[in-house]
């Protein structure tokens, strides 16, 4: 495997940072997530917008432009020989003395990173993924804002340990008001009467990308879509609940805990945006990155 390390490539085995690194020491940087679809980048330039995001509000310069990712990402992929890939980018605070002081680092470490896509069966699709209802409260937008992909993502990891514990897919979480918030990677909706609901903003979730895209897929289809804040009862006694990211697309959820969601398997409003999201890709992928002549 190849890695973009700063402003070379190298070796999987010859990728290092220092442990003066204030990512490693503090968590002190953000990241993103990108998906690509047989060689084209899907919403790049959304990516690279909430990218820039989370350095400006953390104060980080991103030491590269636009322009200049595009030629990463192809040679990402040419030498890792990959056409389905997702790719993480990190942009830690970089090597610098002990202490909290940004001003320590005197410029970003960057590690860019592609894998083959997991992909998941047809029967998990279709019979649902468990979710539980964890204990551990989503970080309020007042201790940290929600639209930082942060590298401290403790409040995440507790949250996933608590669910695998119990034997789940994934977290749901809460806000410190009680109410819904989003899984450890992913948005979450539910369906009721015919209507889509998902938590706003302001209950303190990221701003999926492919949160944005299935909600204006489902208003394409003519779903009425409500964005506010839901308990979990809510979405226990939904017909239909399903969880968006990057990677999963669109996974339907057929229980929290051991309560089943509607039918307790992936309802027609949530098969139906999922293949919404397959025959529209089209729209939101870039052209097919190859190597210049």
């Amino acid at each position: 495997m190849w890695i973009f390390l700063n402003d070379q490539f190298v070796k999987k085995e010859h990728a290092r940072i220092s442990v003066f690194d204030h990512g490693f020491l503090y968590g002190d940087g953000v990241y993103e997530t990108l998906r690509i679809y047989q060689g084209r980048v899907f919403l790049l330039e959304r990516h690279l917008a909430r990218l820039r995001r989370s350095c400006d509000l953390i104060g980080l310069i991103l030491p590269i432009q636009d322009e200049a990712w595009e030629a990463i990402i192809t040679e990402m992929l040419i030498r890792n020989e990959l056409e389905d890939a997702s790719f993480r980018i990190t942009i830690s605070r970089g090597e610098g003395e002990l202490g909290i002081d940004p001003g320590l680092c005197p410029r970003p470490t960057i590690v860019v990173m592609a894998r083959s896509v997991v992909t998941y069966p047809a029967h998990m699709r279709e019979q649902g993924v468990r979710v539980q209802l964890v204990s551990v409260r989503r970080n309020p937008e007042s201790a940290q804002s929600p639209q930082i992909k942060s590298l401290s993502f403790l409040n995440n990891i507790l949250a996933k340990q608590e669910a695998l514990q119990a034997g789940a897919f994934d977290a749901l979480m809460l806000n410190m008001d009680g109410h819904v918030t989003e899984c450890t990677t992913s948005n979450i909706f539910f369906v009721a009467n015919h209507r889509l609901y998902t938590p706003s903003v302001a209950c303190g979730i990221l701003e999926g990308i492919t949160r944005e895209v299935v909600i204006a897929l489902a208003r394409e289809l003519k779903i009425d879509v409500e964005e506010g804040a839901y308990s979990p009862v809510d979405v226990l006694q939904a017909d239909e609940c399903f969880m968006t990211n990057t990677g999963l697309e669109v996974m339907a959820v057929s229980k929290i805990g051991e309560d089943s969601i509607g039918q307790g398997r992936c309802g027609n409003i949530t098969m139906t945006l999922w293949k919404a999201f397959q025959e529209n890709l089209e729209r939101w992928l870039g052209p097919v990155i190859t190597r210049p002549q």
